[in-house]
């Protein structure tokens, strides 16, 4: 399989048709095709080889597209960033990458700048934004595509590496996970066998980051149903409700924290959202109060629940439209898709009977060729061809998995990963503070929180405040990252093993919830 393959597709087919709309900018297929060869062309111009490694820091737009679709035309391996890091964690995952350009947007320019100095291997800086960067030593994105000659489809595709994506790690250090044109793509197209969440011929909004693998997946999946991408830079409410009316959109993918956030705003009510037919979600699962709302904001639409991870390509399981329908069902991550197994197991790896709570494995179509760099990492969690999720749940009797709690020691707060030790190393360094340990806690909007129990030394005259402790944190890790709560005891409770015993930090928060996570 060829991840730009859908540009051929299309062309052969429909070459008039509108593949993206972003902002004022309309492009057809051709044109599309067009510029992908042409963007291609002007990056190996540069003395850029197949399975190098280029990064792009920016906010949603057509010419994220673009720069995707020309790395596999090309060759290249993309490495997209996360654009709510700091300027440190952008420096380790390119330099961790190895990553030899960097592309960037009118937002994160400056940020651009900064890792040019911290990083000695990052040889160019290409500005894909509308300004002028202000830097002479600076590539244009336009330039480059209107002087650079065509370059013919290389069909790099397979078990070739399409990209590396970044997501948190247990030792506190992001890894980079590996996904092949294989591994992308059959995730995407098992998904839309299991169920066709995109309309064919529809128009795909855009709302989530590009940089996530989940919207990724929807994109591919948009390309396979030869759908139009609509983009928006980023999720606003205001923007993304008139954004549906305005251009008709069909489908989208939204986390949950998302979705509360339209059904609260003021211009919901009035707002024609009739056209959506489809609304993927995931990250998180739902409680039944947002589900209902979000039914009612868009009563035209069916909702289709996936759960997986970035390691998985990333869908694991779907939970399908008429399952929402089910009192019991929905309260479940649905079934698996059709290439995906899905089991769960006991400490020894032994399947476990329905209803016994276990580690949920997966295997299939999706799973990752291996953390970049990290060959010990990859074999401690794929053990024989299965990835072990760190997720705790169970399966019923047809198949339907529940997820109960969390192995690992991670957070999910509006969709995104916050591994425990990276906030609890940032929030060590601060002199004031003796102990630390960081959880999740239930939050009615993201889902989690991360919440910060913290043991100050005993000689400490005047203890800093909790805005004293966030931004002191907010210094070295993202802002969702960052401790939203704090609580200040005198000891943390160990085990005899000398571990902290976190299921005791978290029992009083989570009391009455039938879940451990959200």
């Amino acid at each position: 399989m060829h991840v730009a393959q859908y540009l051929h597709i299309g062309e052969q087919r429909d070459s008039g048709r509108v593949m993206t709309v972003c902002a004022e900018r309309v492009r057809t297929v051709a044109e599309s095709v067009g510029r992908v060869a042409r963007l291609a062309g002007g990056l190996r111009s540069l003395g850029l080889d197949a399975g190098d490694r280029v990064a792009i820091l920016a906010r949603n737009s057509d010419r994220y597209l673009e720069f995707l679709s020309a790395c596999a035309w090309s060759g290249l391996v993309a490495v997209p960033l996360n654009t709510r890091w700091t300027v440190a964690e952008h420096a380790f995952a390119l330099e961790d990458a190895g990553a030899r350009a960097l592309l960037a947007d009118d937002a994160l320019a400056d940020s651009a700048t900064r890792l040019r100095e911290l990083c000695p291997g990052l040889a160019y800086l290409v500005h894909c934004g509308d300004a002028d960067p202000g830097e002479p030593t600076w590539l244009r994105y336009e330039e480059l595509v209107a002087s650079s000659a065509p370059m013919p489809d290389a069909y790099h595709g397979g078990s070739d590496l399409f990209g590396v994506f970044y997501t948190g790690g247990t030792s506190g250090r992001a890894k980079g996970v590996m996904l092949s044109h294989d591994d992308f793509m059959g995730n995407s197209i098992s998904t839309l066998a299991t169920h066709r969440a995109v309309t064919p011929g529809g128009r795909f909004l855009h709302v989530a980051p590009l940089f996530h693998v989940a919207d990724l997946a929807a994109w591919m999946m948009a390309n396979l149903c030869q759908a139009t991408h609509v983009i928006v830079p980023a999720f606003e409410p205001a923007a993304v409700l008139s954004t549906v009316q305005r251009a008709r959109i069909t489908d989208t993918m939204l986390v949950p924290s998302m979705l509360q956030l339209l059904a609260d705003h003021p211009d919901a009510a009035d707002a024609d959202l009739s056209s959506i037919r489809n609304v993927i979600y995931g990250a998180s699962p739902m409680t039944d109060a947002v589900l209902e709302r979000s039914m009612e904001l868009f009563p035209n639409a069916e909702f289709t629940q996936a759960y997986g991870m970035t390691e998985l390509g990333p869908v694991a399981t779907l939970l399908l439209p008429d399952d929402h329908r089910d009192p019991v069902r929905r309260r479940s991550a649905g079934r698996s898709i059709v290439s995906m197994d899905v089991r769960v197991v006991d400490p020894d790896d032994r399947e476990a009977q329905h209803g016994v709570v276990g580690e949920i494995v997966v295997r299939g179509a999706g799973l990752m060729s291996g953390y970049w760099g990290k060959p010990a990492q990859t074999r401690e969690a794929v053990r024989d061809g299965w990835m072990h999720t760190g997720d705790a749940g169970y399966l019923d009797d047809r198949g339907y998995l529940f997820l109960v709690d969390r192995i690992k020691d991670m957070i999910v707060t509006g969709g995104e990963n916050v591994y425990s030790v990276e906030v609890e190393n940032a929030l060590a360094r601060h002199p004031a503070v003796a102990a630390c340990a960081v959880i999740g806690v239930p939050d009615s909007t993201y889902g989690e929180r991360v919440h910060a129990v913290v043991v100050f030394h005993a000689d400490v005259q005047a203890p800093p405040s909790e805005t004293e402790l966030a931004d002191f944190c907010r210094a070295s890790i993202a802002g969702y990252k960052v401790p939203r709560s704090f609580e200040f005891v005198d000891r943390l409770p160990i085990s005899g093993a000398g571990k902290v015993l976190k299921r005791e930090l978290r029992a009083t928060h989570w009391a009455g919830h039938e879940r451990r996570v959200h």
